[in-house]
C-alpha cells in the first residue's frame, strides 16, 4: 500500500473550499481559515459523526503532517479527504485570510 495521501497546495484551492482544521484549540484560537471547522486530530475517532461530508474536504493542520495522517485515515473510512501541503503556515504565507473568534491578531500557532 502506498503512502501517498491526496494533496493540494494552498494556492490550488478554491475560494470556498470545504475545511477541516485538525490543530489542538489553542493553536485554533490563535488563527485559522474562516471558512474553517475545527475538529482536532486527537478528538477525531471519537467524533466520527461530526466529519463534515462535503466532496473533497480539505484537511489543514499547522505545516501538513498531522493532516496527512488524517487524511490517510479517512480515505481509508471512505472519505473523500485532501491533505493541505504546508497547512497553515503555507495558508498564511500565500497571503490568504486568518482570522480569530475574540478579534485578537491572528497568528499560525
Amino acid at each position: 500500500m502506498s503512502d501517498e495521501v491526496p494533496t493540494a497546495r494552498v494556492s490550488d484551492l478554491p475560494a470556498d473550499a470545504p475545511i477541516l482544521d485538525v490543530r489542538e484549540l489553542d493553536e485554533w484560537t490563535a488563527g485559522h481559515a474562516p471558512t474553517a471547522r475545527h475538529l482536532p486530530m486527537s478528538e477525531l475517532a471519537g467524533r466520527m459523526g461530526d466529519i463534515p461530508t462535503d466532496d473533497p474536504l480539505y484537511i489543514v493542520c499547522r505545516s501538513g503532517g498531522r493532516s496527512a495522517r488524517v487524511v490517510a485515515y479517512l480515505t481509508q473510512q471512505g472519505f473523500p479527504a485532501v491533505n493541505v501541503a504546508g497547512g497553515m503556515q503555507d495558508w498564511a504565507a500565500t497571503g490568504r485570510d486568518v482570522v480569530t473568534d475574540d478579534g485578537s491578531a491572528p497568528r499560525i500557532a
